[in-house]
């Protein structure tokens, strides 16, 4: 078994970082090659811009490289409830923008000629328990009604055509959802970035930031200082570097993943014949999808910890024994890959962009990253542009830090206890 993401592994490497020194001054500094970093270079260089990407480690080395590969419509909370706590007008607001930011990542595969196989085949929400069905037809009714006609509910019995387990009783179909190899996505874009006339320094972190005047900042990294117009952090959930805003607003939470052997088409096209993504409704729940070799990737929060080698290794044990609690089919079936991430968890679990202390940023995108941090690197590089570019995501005035939180979430465990406790009665 490698402790190694599967899309990191089979992605063709970048080979476009910049071999120079830092140049002394630059109209504007993205910190962070993962996604959002590499989304907002593209839309600058695009529009003419001197940019240059920094990056710790390597590009999209992160939470963009180690995710679970699904790029869906639809919010991270239930859309009934999310009416009921928001309101119809707001809920509908961002529900339309995560399909929207789906519709830009196909748009730029489709301008850039990204080879990462990105198919729209819908995501699938699978009811782990009978009670569950209940909060599925609120949320079929909601979304059929306000902003999703085409969105399907299934019951046990109809979900046989979807699905070969019986550890589920319903599901609600999202056609709109889609998948893709991230790493070739990402190196993708990485390298449209570069065609435009971007700069990317691998290796580079970011020791201090500066204030100069306004937007205008002087970023100190381990290579060297540059002087920038403009600085957007594309940084997620690091904990390393001089961020500590951030740091305070968000939680790293760990979710780990393992990806089996290739399976026999005539195998997949038993056990998922339509090749969705699929997610559960626990709250420590699975999430996952074949890839188009014929494997199966297969996530969630198997434990809260962080990622570490022990820790992906241990929860690669516990997602196995889930997969096969799911599929009893796949006993014997050999696990090839393992790895963890972090994800950038808000209290909300709504993302946030905009400005703090003239420095851009946007992050916190919760476990629903792919789609939307595509789509805020590209708003985001609008807004240093001076050009209107509205988003639904509060401003810095209106997010407060975590309350006895300074980055390093010792309540982790305390909060998986809880989790596990309403999973368990609920």
């Amino acid at each position: 078994m490698k402790l190694e993401p599967y899309w990191l592994s089979t992605a063709p490497a970048f080979d476009a970082a910049a071999a120079s020194d830092l140049p002394a001054q630059a109209e504007c500094v993205i910190v962070g090659a993962g996604f959002t970093g590499l989304s907002a270079a593209l839309s600058l260089a695009r529009a003419g811009v001197q940019v240059v990407v920094l990056d710790a480690g390597t590009v999209i080395g992160q939470a963009s490289g180690r995710n679970g590969g699904h790029c869906n419509t639809g919010v991270a909370h239930d859309f009934a409830g999310l009416v009921r706590s928001a309101g119809l007008e707001r809920a509908c607001t961002l529900q339309r923008f995560y399909t929207e930011a789906v519709d830009h990542v196909e748009q730029l595969v489709r301008e850039e000629n990204i080879a990462c196989d990105f198919v729209r085949r819908g995501k699938l929400k699978l009811a782990s328990k009978a009670r569950h069905m209940q909060g599925l037809e609120a949320t079929y009714a909601a979304l059929r009604r306000h902003v999703s006609p085409d969105v399907q509910l299934f019951d046990r019995a109809g979900l046989r055509d979807e699905i070969d387990s019986e550890a589920f009783h319903g599901g609600l179909l999202m056609p709109g959802g889609a998948q893709m190899h991230m790493g070739r996505f990402g190196m993708g874009l990485a390298q449209a970035a570069v065609r435009q006339g971007t700069c990317v320094h691998e290796q580079t972190p970011v020791t201090g930031l500066e204030r100069l005047e306004g937007t205008r900042y002087r970023v100190r990294t381990s290579r060297g200082t540059i002087e920038a117009g403009r600085v957007l952090l594309a940084t997620g959930c690091s904990n390393v570097g001089p961020f500590a805003w951030l740091q305070r607003r968000i939680v790293p939470v760990g979710s780990f993943i393992v990806v089996t052997e290739p399976l026999a088409p005539a195998v997949i096209d038993s056990l998922l014949p339509q090749r969705r993504t699929y997610v559960t409704t626990l709250n420590i729940g699975n999430y996952f999808r074949t890839t188009e070799d014929g494997r199966l990737v297969f996530g969630g929060r198997a434990r809260f910890a962080l990622s570490n080698p022990l820790s992906d290794r241990k929860s690669g044990h516990i997602l196995e024994a889930g997969l096969q609690r799911v599929f009893p089919q796949l006993a014997g079936t050999r696990i090839e890959y393992c790895w963890g991430g972090l994800v950038d968890m808000t209290v909300d679990r709504f993302p946030r962009a905009g400005q703090h202390e003239g420095l851009y940023f946007s992050t916190g995108y919760s476990g629903h990253g792919t789609q939307m941090s595509v789509r805020m690197g590209q708003v985001m590089a609008e807004q240093m542009l001076g050009r209107p570019a509205l988003h639904p995501w509060q401003g810095a005035d209106q997010w407060p830090a975590v309350p006895g939180y300074s980055g390093t979430p010792w309540f982790l465990p305390m909060a998986g206890l809880y989790y596990r406790m309403k999973d368990l009665f609920f």
